[in-house]
């Protein structure tokens, strides 16, 4: 079988065929994953580099998954619970699909996962990762190669520590990935709060939010917001001139590419903690971003890093099972090692099955075309950091 690290820097000029009808799957069967994401609304890119990055990986393997052939079938959940737990349940019953990912939003996969592990299936998280199916609810047929939500809301909270704001203005929805921020955040953040506020998830006019930090004289704001959502918000921000008193520390949701694109200049000098950036300087990262940004032409976000990591995490546990998925115990103790190259650097699962990684400062700064990029910052901000929850998995 030909080395996937020499494949990654062919995957920038394979042809784009559709994926489902490349050769190597007329060999047999393919093995079926089941993809519900975001595809549609404020939410929907982020939902598209999660499916086009996991998609990259399978083509980068020409059709397969760790030697097995695989076939993914999307779905869009629209960012509504119900549909996703519709399409799961058709995915399990009519499809006979066993092994899940794809998800989003919190409160999307709080309708699906419980239905998917209760049948006895596997689900592979690329984003979404509540802090109760890392803790007291973890589940043995569960990963999230991702993040737990608090964790990267603790880097943002260390960094303000770290920065020296000793009064921060917090902000996130009010939903569970939204909660998870602010319990996150204020786990480390070691000064004064100014204020605290949960927003509505649909929420688009953020003016009285612009009033209240502007009464409260903060020395720096911190928010949650993923997606549009995000955007709206930063927008508000600077439109109000907070932008030009009051800086931001912020954790990679509220800043990817996309985002950083639509607000511009207005974001330079924000502040950013992230597990992953586009300038990692290793080898599989640079073949990851070359090969996505040829393919797709356009930059790729967090969110398609954390895809094409869980399409590499499969892709380990395919090859340790013989592309098996029946046995899910056998296809655990594959999963476990976490024998891929992530793009980030440093990746292993901790006891509940979640992430143990580097966080990092990024910060927004004049790119050499002149447009704002994310550079990463000398350190680390946190190191092997998992999560707060773990010793709570009881499996």
């Amino acid at each position: 079988m030909i080395d996937r690290r020499n494949l990654l820097g062919a995957a920038a000029a394979m042809a784009t065929a559709p994926l489902l009808a490349r050769p190597a799957l007329a060999q047999g069967a393919p093995l079926r994953i089941g993809m519900i994401t975001t595809l549609s609304g404020p939410g929907g890119y982020l939902g598209q580099d999660i499916r086009d990055a996991f998609a990259l990986a399978m083509e980068v393997e020409d059709g397969k998954l760790g030697g097995t052939p695989v076939q993914l079938l999307v779905e869009d959940d629209a960012l509504k619970p119900g549909q996703g737990k519709q399409i799961a349940e058709r995915f399990m019953k009519n499809e006979k699909i066993k092994l899940l990912t794809g998800i989003v939003f919190s409160n999307v996969l709080g309708a699906v996962a419980p239905d998917v592990l209760d049948a006895g299936g596997i689900y592979v998280s690329p984003n979404a990762s509540p802090s109760n199916l890392a803790g007291r609810e973890c589940h043995r047929n569960f990963f999230s190669v991702a993040w737990q939500n608090d964790s990267l809301h603790e880097s943002a909270g260390q960094a303000a520590n770290n920065l020296g704001f000793k009064k921060m203005f917090i902000l996130a929805p009010n939903y569970q990935a939204g909660k998870d921020a602010i319990t996150g955040f204020k786990r480390f953040y070691k000064g004064q709060l100014a204020g605290e506020i949960y927003t509505r998830f649909d929420q688009t006019d953020y003016a009285a939010e612009m009033a209240q930090i502007r009464a409260a004289a903060p020395d720096a704001v911190y928010q949650f917001h993923p997606g549009g959502l995000g955007i709206a918000f930063l927008k508000q921000y600077v439109q109000a001139g907070l932008s030009r008193t009051t800086p931001m520390v912020l954790a990679e949701p509220s800043l990817d590419a996309t985002t950083l694109a639509a607000v511009g200049d207005a974001a330079l000098g924000i502040h950013v903690t992230a597990h992953w950036n586009t300038d990692f300087d290793n080898a599989a990262n640079r073949g990851f971003v070359a090969a996505f940004t040829s393919k797709y032409k356009r930059i790729p976000t967090y969110y398609a890093e954390q895809s094409y990591d869980t399409a590499l995490a499969i892709a380990a546990a395919l090859k340790g099972t013989g592309g098996k998925v029946e046995d899910t115990e056998a296809f655990r103790a594959a999963m476990m090692p976490a024998k891929f190259q992530s793009p980030r650097g440093k990746f292993s699962f901790g006891r509940n099955q979640h992430p143990v990684i580097d966080w990092y400062l990024l910060k927004v700064m004049p790119g050499s075309d002149g447009k704002p990029t994310l550079v990463t910052q000398p350190g680390k901000v946190l190191e092997n950091h998992g999560d707060a929850y773990a010793a709570q998995c009881a499996f």
